[in-house]
């Protein structure tokens, strides 16, 4: 269990560093909001996959 959190704060972690440039160097609100999106949707991977028993 512990292992699927640092993996999956590791994962934040590194999409944050990975789409923060582009989203500052670019600074289109298009841009800005699909990568908000996918980050939510992300956040809510890994959260429902915490709360999952199957491990």
């Amino acid at each position: 269990m512990i292992f699927n959190i640092v993996a999956g704060f590791v994962a934040v972690i590194l999409m944050l560093v990975y789409l923060g440039p582009v989203v500052i160097k670019l600074w289109d609100l298009a841009l800005v909001l699909v990568i908000l999106i996918g980050f939510v949707m992300m956040l809510i991977d890994l959260w429902q996959s915490l709360q999952s028993k199957e491990d």
